[in-house]
Protein backbone atom coordinates (compact mmCIF):
# COMPACT_ATOMS: atom_id res chain seq x y z
CA UNK A 1 0.00 0.00 0.00
CA UNK A 2 1.29 3.47 -0.93
CA UNK A 3 0.61 6.22 1.93
CA UNK A 4 0.15 9.82 1.37
CA UNK A 5 -0.64 12.75 4.17
CA UNK A 6 -3.28 14.57 3.17
CA UNK A 7 -5.94 17.11 4.42
CA UNK A 8 -9.91 16.24 4.78
CA UNK A 9 -11.71 19.20 2.48
CA UNK A 10 -15.53 17.91 1.62
CA UNK A 11 -17.17 15.16 2.43
CA UNK A 12 -19.70 12.66 0.51
CA UNK A 13 -21.45 10.22 2.26
CA UNK A 14 -18.80 7.48 2.33
CA UNK A 15 -16.36 9.32 0.74
CA UNK A 16 -14.17 12.49 1.41
CA UNK A 17 -12.24 14.88 -0.89
CA UNK A 18 -9.02 15.32 0.05
CA UNK A 19 -5.60 17.72 -1.23
CA UNK A 20 -2.14 15.90 -0.52
CA UNK A 21 1.11 18.34 -1.27
CA UNK A 22 2.37 17.08 -4.30
CA UNK A 23 6.38 15.71 -3.34
CA UNK A 24 9.12 15.49 -5.36
CA UNK A 25 12.21 13.14 -4.18
CA UNK A 26 14.57 15.84 -5.80
CA UNK A 27 15.43 17.37 -1.74
CA UNK A 28 17.11 13.86 -1.38
CA UNK A 29 19.05 13.50 -4.19
CA UNK A 30 23.30 14.28 -4.19
CA UNK A 31 22.42 15.75 -7.68
CA UNK A 32 19.73 17.97 -6.52
CA UNK A 33 21.36 21.80 -7.58
CA UNK A 34 22.66 19.72 -11.17
CA UNK A 35 19.24 18.29 -11.97
CA UNK A 36 16.62 19.64 -14.35
CA UNK A 37 13.90 18.15 -12.29
CA UNK A 38 14.65 20.17 -9.41
CA UNK A 39 14.66 23.22 -11.38
CA UNK A 40 11.18 22.32 -13.16
CA UNK A 41 9.97 21.54 -9.47
CA UNK A 42 11.36 25.09 -8.58
CA UNK A 43 9.97 27.23 -10.82
CA UNK A 44 6.19 25.03 -11.46
CA UNK A 45 6.48 25.39 -7.19
CA UNK A 46 4.67 23.26 -5.04
CA UNK A 47 0.84 21.91 -6.39
CA UNK A 48 -2.21 20.40 -4.96
CA UNK A 49 -3.44 17.37 -5.81
CA UNK A 50 -6.96 16.54 -5.12
CA UNK A 51 -8.84 13.59 -5.04
CA UNK A 52 -12.06 11.31 -3.70
CA UNK A 53 -11.29 8.31 -1.55
CA UNK A 54 -12.91 5.93 0.42
CA UNK A 55 -13.66 7.48 3.97
CA UNK A 56 -12.88 4.03 5.90
CA UNK A 57 -11.64 6.38 8.94
CA UNK A 58 -14.41 8.22 9.31
CA UNK A 59 -12.89 11.70 8.82
CA UNK A 60 -14.58 15.24 8.98
CA UNK A 61 -13.31 18.16 7.07
CA UNK A 62 -10.01 19.52 8.52
CA UNK A 63 -8.57 16.40 9.41
CA UNK A 64 -5.18 15.44 9.09
CA UNK A 65 -4.97 11.88 7.11
CA UNK A 66 -3.27 9.53 5.79
CA UNK A 67 -4.37 7.97 2.25
CA UNK A 68 -3.38 4.98 0.75
CA UNK A 69 -3.25 3.33 -3.00
CA UNK A 70 -3.12 -0.27 -4.27
CA UNK A 71 0.42 -0.28 -4.99
CA UNK A 72 -0.66 -3.57 -8.06
CA UNK A 73 -3.92 -1.20 -9.45
CA UNK A 74 -1.39 1.94 -9.55
CA UNK A 75 1.75 0.06 -11.62
CA UNK A 76 -1.72 -1.39 -13.85
CA UNK A 77 -3.73 2.43 -13.74
CA UNK A 78 0.23 3.99 -15.03
CA UNK A 79 0.71 1.28 -17.41
CA UNK A 80 -2.41 1.56 -19.17
CA UNK A 81 -1.85 5.66 -18.90
CA UNK A 82 1.42 6.39 -20.39
CA UNK A 83 2.72 2.86 -22.20
CA UNK A 84 -0.79 1.64 -23.52
CA UNK A 85 -1.34 4.73 -25.93
CA UNK A 86 2.28 4.33 -27.01
CA UNK A 87 2.07 0.57 -27.50
CA UNK A 88 -1.09 1.36 -29.67
CA UNK A 89 0.69 4.08 -31.92
CA UNK A 90 3.77 2.30 -32.78
CA UNK A 91 1.67 -0.78 -33.59
CA UNK A 92 -0.69 1.21 -35.73
CA UNK A 93 2.48 3.50 -37.43
CA UNK A 94 3.90 -0.24 -38.18
CA UNK A 95 0.91 -1.40 -39.65
CA UNK A 96 0.45 2.01 -41.87
CA UNK A 97 3.97 1.46 -42.84
CA UNK A 98 3.34 -2.36 -44.12
CA UNK A 99 -0.07 -0.91 -45.90
CA UNK A 100 2.23 1.79 -47.81
CA UNK A 101 4.70 -0.16 -48.67
CA UNK A 102 2.30 -2.74 -50.03
CA UNK A 103 0.48 -0.29 -51.82
CA UNK A 104 3.45 2.00 -52.96
CA UNK A 105 2.27 4.89 -51.26
CA UNK A 106 4.22 7.36 -50.27
CA UNK A 107 4.50 6.05 -46.71
CA UNK A 108 5.43 8.91 -44.66
CA UNK A 109 2.21 10.42 -44.82
CA UNK A 110 0.54 6.98 -44.04
CA UNK A 111 2.33 5.79 -41.32
CA UNK A 112 1.58 9.47 -39.84
CA UNK A 113 -1.96 8.68 -40.39
CA UNK A 114 -2.11 5.33 -38.78
CA UNK A 115 -0.41 6.86 -35.75
CA UNK A 116 -2.51 8.92 -35.19
CA UNK A 117 -5.50 6.95 -35.41
CA UNK A 118 -3.86 4.52 -32.87
CA UNK A 119 -3.29 7.01 -30.30
CA UNK A 120 -7.44 7.98 -30.95
CA UNK A 121 -8.05 4.56 -31.05
CA UNK A 122 -5.92 3.88 -27.54
CA UNK A 123 -8.06 6.82 -26.04
CA UNK A 124 -10.94 5.28 -26.42
CA UNK A 125 -10.48 2.21 -24.91
CA UNK A 126 -8.75 3.76 -21.75
CA UNK A 127 -11.90 5.89 -21.75
CA UNK A 128 -13.91 2.59 -21.83
CA UNK A 129 -11.12 1.26 -19.29
CA UNK A 130 -11.75 4.25 -16.72
CA UNK A 131 -15.51 4.05 -16.86
CA UNK A 132 -15.13 0.14 -15.69
CA UNK A 133 -12.77 0.81 -13.13
CA UNK A 134 -13.88 4.08 -11.31
CA UNK A 135 -16.25 2.29 -8.82
CA UNK A 136 -13.57 -0.74 -8.65
CA UNK A 137 -12.54 -0.22 -4.56
CA UNK A 138 -9.11 -1.83 -5.36
CA UNK A 139 -8.58 1.50 -7.83
CA UNK A 140 -9.89 3.74 -5.32
CA UNK A 141 -7.52 5.70 -2.64
CA UNK A 142 -8.75 4.88 0.97
CA UNK A 143 -8.63 6.98 3.97
CA UNK A 144 -6.79 4.69 6.11
CA UNK A 145 -6.49 7.10 9.58
CA UNK A 146 -6.87 9.88 11.03
CA UNK A 147 -3.78 11.87 12.23
CA UNK A 148 -4.04 12.91 15.56
CA UNK A 149 -4.84 16.39 16.30
CA UNK A 150 -1.96 18.70 18.05
CA UNK A 151 -3.34 19.80 21.53
CA UNK A 152 -3.44 24.10 21.64
CA UNK A 153 -3.96 25.47 24.92
CA UNK A 154 -4.88 29.35 25.46
CA UNK A 155 -1.29 29.27 27.39
CA UNK A 156 0.76 27.86 23.91
CA UNK A 157 -0.88 30.60 21.89
CA UNK A 158 -0.40 33.47 24.31
CA UNK A 159 3.31 32.55 23.75
CA UNK A 160 3.96 32.49 27.86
Amino acid sequence: MIEETATVVKCEGEFAWVEAQRQSTCGNCAANKGCGTSVLAKVVGKKVARMKAINKANAHVGDSVIVGMNEAALVKGSLAVYLLPLIFMMLFAITGNVVAVQLEWKSEWVVILFAVIGLVTAGFWLRGFTRRIQYDGVYQPVILRRLPTPFVTQHSIQGH
